[in-house]
This record gives structure tokens, sequence and C-alpha cells, in this order.
């Protein structure tokens, strides 16, 4: 008996794939091909174009090329040095007194007593929807040394007013509150939603050991939530580092350049001066130190998930 044979449906996937894998090309290229002419036109080109730019010098309006000489210029630089300090000084107080209260303000918002716990954490959360101009005015406002709410209710508990704005030492302080009221709800709804992915049952088989309520949280909370506090931490630097909003307005990087940071430098250098060159050197710079600071943070918090992990293996293996 003679077997039919069947011939290959035009609708099947092998004919399919091999008539039309052309067209199909044409078709992803016309979605594809907008997004990446935006991405060529305005960040591809413009990052490329600023990376030669800060190895060039304005000469009569000419861009010639120096080399390195920008870099150099850099190196020698106080005002520069001075941005530096400054945003080490904000990384080293003002980023872990930040990330700490964010962790307090998770742990309180995880609680099974806490009621309303959808309006608090709006609550918290609100400050960081705000537009940035609008709530540095605002506190520049309170802040102020004559007739700011700030100095008044400090009045009332017979304190002298205090020129948070015009001293060194203040501004940096106004700083750093400013940008804590801000940004420490965000973390801490990042780091609850970390909390939330911890069982229950570890808290309980810590209760049934005897463990209190620190020995719980430095045992189980804070190693779980290690990959979020570096998240956070990562963030927190590239802001801070990125930061130009808040001190622009609040003091305009004075007094003293007390509260200059490089992005505000490198826009002074670039709006004020007219130095194109020499602000797209500081810009990479800045560049070069957030790579830096993500690296070490990375190998830093990476080295101690390893440590902890091994140390569970070990317990397993027990």
């Amino acid at each position: 008996m003679a077997t039919a044979t069947t011939a290959p449906h035009r609708g099947s996937a092998r004919f399919v794939t091999g008539r039309t894998r052309p067209r199909l090309r044409v078709v992803h290229w016309a979605f594809a091909g907008p997004a990446a002419a935006l991405f060529i036109v305005f960040f591809a080109y413009p990052l490329g174009a600023s990376l030669y730019q800060s190895f060039t010098t304005d000469d009569g309006g000419t861009q010639t090329w120096a080399g390195l000489a920008q870099y150099r210029r850099m190196l020698h630089d106080p005002v520069f040095w001075k941005s530096l300090y400054n945003t080490g000084l904000l990384l080293i107080f003002q980023v872990p007194l930040m990330i700490g209260i964010a962790l307090v303000l998770a742990c309180v918002l995880n609680q099974s007593w806490l009621r309303f716990k959808g309006t608090w954490r709006i609550a918290f959360f609100l400050p960081s929807v705000t537009m940035l101009v609008a709530y540095a005015v605002v506190f520049r406002v309170l802040l102020k040394t004559d007739g700011g709410m700030v100095n008044q209710a400090l009045g009332w508990f017979g304190v002298s007013p205090v020129d948070w704005l015009n001293n060194p030492v203040w501004a940096r302080v106004s700083l750093i509150g400013t940008i804590t009221w801000r940004w420490t709800g965000y973390n801490a709804v990042i780091l609850l939603a970390g909390l939330q992915s911890i069982h229950r049952e570890q808290y309980e088989a810590a209760a049934i050991d005897g463990a209190g309520a620190v020995t719980t949280f430095r045992k189980i909370v804070v190693p779980q939530l290690r990959p979020v506090i570096l998240f956070c931490s990562i963030t927190s630097t590239i802001g801070t580092l990125q930061l130009f909003d808040e001190n622009f307005v609040l003091t305009k990087g004075g007094p003293d350049n007390a509260t200059m940071t490089p992005v505000l430098y490198l826009y002074k250098v670039g709006f004020d001066q007219m130095d194109f060159s020499y602000a797209s050197a500081i810009a990479w710079a800045v560049v070069l130190i957030i790579g830096v600071l993500s690296v070490i943070q990375f190998r830093f918090f990476g080295q101690s998930d390893k440590a902890a992990s091994t140390a569970r293996s070990e317990r397993r293996r027990r």
C-alpha cells in the first residue's frame, strides 16, 4: 500500500522561520530603531563628545588637543579638592546616618502591632517625590537666620539664633539634615521590602533559642538585608557625588566653598566661566570616583556575603 507523503505545510514553523527571517529582522529594527537613534543622539554621542572635550582646550573659540592638561590642572585646583573633601564628609556622616535611620524606620514599619501601615509608608516616602528645587527652597526659608521657623523654635527654649546658611559648619549640618529628610523614607521603603522577605519562622526559631531583639537583629536581620543595604549604600553614594540642587539653592556652594560639590563646581566652571573642557574633565573624574567607590562597596559586601554563606554551610554540615 502506497504511503502518501505529506507536503510541508506553509504555516509550519520551519517554513515560516526560513522564509520570513529577513522580514522579521526588518520588523525588529523598525521597532528598535527609534529607541536606538534616541540613545545614540542624546546619550552615546554627548558622552563621547564630552570625553573627547576633556582632552582639549579652548583656544580662541577653537578646540585644540591638549592631552591630559585638564586633568593635570585638576590635580592643582584647590576648589576641586575642597569639593571632594566636602563630599567625603557627606559620605562619612550623612549616608550612614540616613541608612541607619531608614533601617530603624523599616523595622518599626514591619511590626505586626503597628496600625495604619499604608499611611505611615506613604508619609515617610512622600518627601522623596517632592521636587528637588521646591523642597530646597522650603528649607532655605525655614533655616533663615532672621525670622526662620527653626530659629524661632529654638528661641522658645532660650537658644540664640543660629546662622545656618552662612557659617561653614552649620551650612554643612543644614545640608546633611536637608538630604537626610528627603531620602530617608525612600531607603526605608526599600529596606522594608527586604525585611518582608525574611520568613517569620526564622524569628520564631531565634525566640525559641532565647535570642533577644538585639541578637535577632544582628544575627538574622542584618545578614539577610546585606544585599539591600548594599543597594541603598551604592545609590546613596552615587546621589551624594552627584549632589547639585540642594546646595545650589541653599548656599550656592558657600560659605567659603564649605558646601561646594564636584557637580556644582563643574556647573560653575562650565556655565559661569564657559570652560567646558575643564568641566568635562571634572565630570569624568566624578564618573571614575563613582566607579571606584562602587567596586569597593561590592567587594566589601561581597566578601561579607561569601563569609556568611560559608559559615551557614559549615553549620549545616555539623
